[in-house]
């Protein structure tokens, strides 16, 4: 009972946070007059205050009775299904992938002896934000340098683990000699019989196989 009731503790709490960051400090933000950044390229009329704000009665359209407050319960009901979905996807979604990463880390030394790769049985976890804060909680950042993981085709990939902050910078890449290489020219140049592709930047490449990944 006490570790069934600290890890629901743990995950109330992790989902409450998550969440918030994710989709409440935003809106908050907003509410309180703080810009997202001191200059913007471009503006987002997809998000929800500007959908919520198209709800509004525009300059051009008459007062009718009663219209205020259905177009306050369309807001409300806007607002009550995005809160919803983005709380869902936390819950069902992103703390079940934040499991599966904490244990793919804890066992990192049984993939490789370095410990500086990882493997997931599921290719469609999302991965990313949960092995940069695993790993500050380890005590461990910026140590795991590939993740495996299988396709929807079945085949395995290698992907780099980019620098937290950082959408293309990895920690690590592919050798640059296999980059851009493919099939019987990759087998040829990395000696690996089953070998598919590397990506030209390095930050990605495909194995028949769980091993030749």
């Amino acid at each position: 009972g006490g570790a069934a009731e600290r890890l629901q503790a743990e995950a109330l709490e992790w989902c409450f946070f998550k969440h918030y960051k994710e989709f409440m400090e935003a809106l908050d933000a907003i509410d309180n007059g703080i810009e997202i950044a001191d200059e913007t390229r471009y503006k987002d009329g997809s998000s929800l205050p500007a959908r919520v704000h198209r709800l509004n009665r525009p300059w051009n359209v008459a007062p009718a009775p009663g219209d205020e407050d259905a177009r306050f319960e369309r807001a409300s009901a806007l607002c009550g299904s995005e809160f919803a979905a983005a709380l869902a996807h936390v819950v069902d979604v992103e703390w079940p992938a934040r499991a599966l990463v904490a244990a793919a880390l804890d066992g990192r030394n049984a993939v490789d002896a370095s410990g500086r790769v990882i493997c997931l049985d599921s290719g469609g976890c999302p991965w990313r934000t949960h092995l940069y804060d695993l790993e500050r909680k380890s005590g461990i950042e910026a140590h795991v340098k590939f993740v495996l993981y299988p396709d929807s085709a079945g085949m395995w990939r290698v992907q780099a683990v980019t620098a937290e902050g950082t959408q293309f910078t990895n920690r690590l890449g592919l050798l640059e000699a296999w980059r851009g290489l493919r099939d019987d020219k990759l087998e040829a140049a990395s000696g690996l019989a089953g070998a598919k592709f590397v990506h030209a930047t390095g930050f990605i490449g495909g194995h028949a196989t769980r091993d030749g990944a």
